[in-house]
């Protein structure tokens, strides 16, 4: 059969036929959403590291830190944790490090003793991360002639707690009054009240010189320090604004203990309670309450 095509319906134009344009899901999308989408994520993704940095900074500190001067005691001190019995000693250059058990629920905690001598002592810094607690240990009996060395020592202690990052958890911190037994008790004081009344004065107010003299433009290597750029130390920022206080420092809270041992006795805490000494049970007591 023949079909007869009008001119008119015979195509002329070669051209492609049009097919529908396909918008990808991504164009779709508008600029305003993607950053908001964007700025939502990373506040997610910096929340979460942050939640893990604190929670494997709380589980990890585990260690005692015994810090102070020379010949204050601290060595003393450790060998009655660790061994039961002082044992004589002497100015050590080295780090000593051991195992402390508190009772048969507890985890013990690793004690690291470090040397107060003045070019090695800043070695604390390196333990500071991982410091369930931080000891600061003074010989009471003779705090009042060897004052502004202590509070200098004492300083850098105070700065290095207040400069520790916000997802570290700071350590808790205690000045232990030691050598109580060598003090005198009266009718209306013991010994150890004596003894951290003593410090706690002494400290309190050359603390409170180094922190005036800084305001004041002076370094206070003149107050005794022997560490290079001791002036620009802060940490002892107070509450109110007058004078140094430790119910009032901004570094958080300070607990005060008195101790003492027996080079050569047994120094255990039935032992303490026999000889109705001073001792380290005060001490003991504040370590297992932090546990």
């Amino acid at each position: 059969m023949d079909v007869n095509l009008d001119a008119s319906q015979v195509p002329t134009d070669h051209s492609p036929i049009a097919t529908p344009e396909v918008i990808s899901p991504v164009v779709a999308l508008s600029t305003q959403t993607l950053t908001i989408a964007s700025l939502g994520f990373a506040v997610l993704l910096v929340a979460l590291l942050v939640s893990f940095s604190r929670r494997r900074s709380k589980a990890k500190g585990n260690t005692l830190l015994l810090i102070g001067p020379s010949d204050a005691g601290k060595t003393a001190i450790l060998s009655s944790l660790v061994y039961g019995q002082t044992l004589p000693s002497h100015t050590s250059l080295q780090t000593n490090t051991s195992v402390v058990s508190l009772g048969d629920a507890q985890k013990p905690l690793l004690a690291v003793d470090i040397p107060g001598h003045p070019r090695i002592r800043d070695q604390f810094n390196e333990h500071l991360v991982n410091a369930k607690a931080v000891a600061f240990v003074v010989d009471a009996s003779t705090v009042s002639r060897s004052g502004p060395a202590v509070a200098e020592h004492l300083h850098l202690i105070l700065h290095a707690l207040t400069s520790l990052p916000p997802s570290q958890t700071a350590p808790a911190f205690a000045i232990i009054a030691h050598k109580c037994d060598l003090l005198k008790a009266t009718a209306s004081a013991s010994a150890d009240q004596l003894a951290i009344g003593r410090v706690r004065t002494v400290l309190e107010r050359e603390l409170d010189k180094r922190r005036a003299s800084h305001a004041g433009g002076v370094g206070v290597e003149s107050l005794g320090s022997e560490e290079e750029g001791s002036s620009e130390l802060g940490g002892l920022e107070c509450t109110g604004g007058g004078e140094f206080k430790f119910d009032q420092w901004e570094g958080g809270e300070v607990t005060f203990v008195g101790s003492s041992v027996i080079v050569g006795k047994e120094s255990g805490v039935e032992s303490e309670k026999a000889s109705s000494s001073i001792g380290l049970s005060s001490f003991r007591e504040w370590l297992e309450e932090l546990r």
